[in-house]
């Protein structure tokens, strides 16, 4: 899962991130009004949610959140802000945001919020995730590339599925064991390589492009290079 952490303050930003990673996410921080505005919509479909602060430079988060909203981006936004006045939650969630959380916070409410609006999110998406000529079915969980049906075991398409769900980022083994395993395993221990070495062999056809590649030194990812 990829989450956005738009904050200009750099110590909470830095706390966030260090957080969020800790449990499994990648994340992206934009420290910029302006920045953001420009540039998260060009990664709008590679994110799954972006926490907000409102009091940012160049552009405040609440005019972002409203063009955002008017021109179609649909991902989850939780706004993060120091602002507890009852009108200001209320502007926010007109203009769209998914959740408030106002500052001081703690992280562990926080994280519960984020699955909770990451759940909404996955109960109204489509049922079919797709990447190149690489799809798979959430509700009978069989994939299928180039019109070849794949049939997988339960660690499979647990495994295809967050990748599936975080194309083009490169996944490391912890953020791997945390969502598919859901706990940590010996730190030696190489089931996520063995795995990843599983499903890459039903997925990597011989004679077409490679879509699941390891990072040596970093992890897997799904797509690139062209």
């Amino acid at each position: 899962m990829h989450i956005a952490v738009v904050e200009d303050d750099e110590k909470i930003a830095s706390f966030l991130s260090k957080g969020l990673k800790a449990e499994g996410y990648v994340t992206t921080v934009v420290s910029d009004g302006a920045h953001a505005r420009d540039f998260l919509p060009l990664i709008a479909e590679e994110l799954d949610l972006i926490l907000l602060d409102l009091s940012l430079p160049s552009v405040g988060g609440l005019e972002l959140l409203t063009q955002w909203r008017s021109k179609g981006m649909s991902t989850p936004v939780i706004i993060l802000t120091a602002r507890d006045d009852v009108g200001e939650k209320v502007k926010g969630l007109d203009a769209g945001a998914t959740d408030y959380v106002t500052k001081p916070f703690h992280f562990a409410e926080l994280l519960a919020r984020i699955r909770a609006a990451l759940r909404t999110t996955e109960q109204t998406a489509s049922t079919t995730l797709t990447a190149d000529d690489l799809s798979l079915d959430l509700i009978t969980k069989v994939a299928w590339r180039a019109g070849r049906r794949i049939d997988l075991s339960p660690r499979e398409w647990a495994l295809l599925e967050l990748f599936l769900r975080n194309p083009h980022q490169v996944l490391s083994r912890t953020q791997i064991l945390s969502h598919v395993w859901e706990y940590s395993f010996d730190p030696g221990s190489n089931v996520v390589d063995v795995y990843v070495g599983y499903l890459r062999r039903k997925v990597n056809f011989p004679g077409l492009r490679p879509l699941l590649q390891t990072i040596r030194g970093a992890g897997y990812r799904l797509l690139p290079p062209g």
